[in-house]
């Protein structure tokens, strides 16, 4: 079961992605999503309820559309930067350091992997749920760790509990 949520997700992502709908390119697509679900369907999805394994990957699937949106929104952020005529002034890089209340490892690389791929941030390294995360400026090290520390949690039924 969880071989064929990876691979349903997976696949589905290539047919985006990728814009070829011929018979080479689809069968491409089943083949490389076929290896990688092979490989990493335990991984993905460590439940052992499978009756909840269908929800798990909706919210999975729903977040990597929430994501594509922030790194979006991430883009023009950085095109500001890189056009404005006192760029060096702007860029103001730095280390944040911040506790998590993440616990699952699924949700933790799911997170540290989300910061890595938003432009103007890069996770550089974790240790016991303390996350290392160099940002571009201050605006976006204000937004660490943010909406997508709770999301990432969300996935995997962690949720954030105040106090």
């Amino acid at each position: 079961m969880r071989f064929l949520v990876v691979f349903i997700i997976l696949f589905i992502h290539w047919i985006i992605w990728s814009g070829q709908f011929d018979a080479f390119h689809l069968s491409l697509g089943v083949i490389s999503c076929g290896l990688v679900a092979f490989i990493s369907s335990n991984i993905m999805f460590q439940r052992s309820d499978f009756k909840e394994l269908p929800k798990e990957a909706l919210r999975f699937f729903t977040y990597l559309f929430w994501l594509y949106w922030q790194t979006i929104l991430s883009n023009i952020h950085i095109l500001k930067i890189v056009f404005s005529h006192d760029m060096y002034d702007r860029i103001n890089p730095k280390v944040v350091k911040f506790k998590t209340f993440l616990q699952k490892d699924s949700s933790l690389v799911t997170f540290a992997n989300s910061i890595t791929l938003t432009p103007g941030t890069v996770t550089i390294y974790i240790k016991d749920g303390r996350y290392y995360v160099h940002a571009i400026d201050e605006s976006v090290a204000q937004g660490l760790p943010g909406d997508m520390e709770k999301k990432s949690g969300f996935i995997f039924g962690e949720e954030h509990k105040n106090g």
